[in-house]
């Protein structure tokens, strides 16, 4: 049995497990080399992932977004009417996914010249500051001031 160190097991570090599971994927999806890609910054709010997906059809290709991961699939057929001499170019299919952080939007995908564009948004994150009210005590919201003594004399109950 091996154990598995967790970047992710300080105490001080709650609620992260889901990050661990990200970076698990991402790990598994780097190994991917089809097909090969570029990320780009478009303005201030905006991301554009380019594929280079030459000889691929819009029919050929689908994105959908699956649990805040972009996937991209391709698929050929081969043409069975053809009568090759030499195939150096295979009809292949690929899958290519990208995790997506919370709160960016696919905005569009286009297909030009052999690359494929998906433009994404990635809102500016607004600072967020909450106070907590801290809650007082049943005793001193009640206004009793310090400790209070029970007297614990016997009943003297001499009729």
């Amino acid at each position: 049995m091996t154990t598995r160190l967790s970047l992710f097991n300080s105490p001080l570090l709650l609620g992260f497990d889901q990050f661990e599971r990200t970076l698990d994927r991402i790990a598994k999806n780097s190994a991917e080399g089809y097909p090969p890609y570029n990320i780009e910054q478009i303005g201030d709010e905006g991301l554009r992932i380019t594929l280079a997906v030459a000889g691929f059809t819009s029919e050929d290709l689908s994105v959908q977004i699956e649990d805040n991961q972009l996937v991209i699939r391709g698929r050929q057929t081969d043409d069975r009417s053809r009568i090759y001499l030499h195939r150096g170019i295979a009809a292949r299919q690929f899958q290519r996914s990208f995790v997506l952080a919370e709160g960016i939007e696919v905005v569009g995908a286009s297909l030009d010249n052999g690359l494929l564009n998906i433009d994404l948004k990635r809102p500016l994150p607004e600072p967020k500051v909450r106070t907590i009210k801290i809650e007082q005590p049943a005793q001193a919201a009640s206004g009793a001031a310090g400790p209070q003594t029970i007297d614990v004399a016997p009943d003297r109950g001499d009729a």
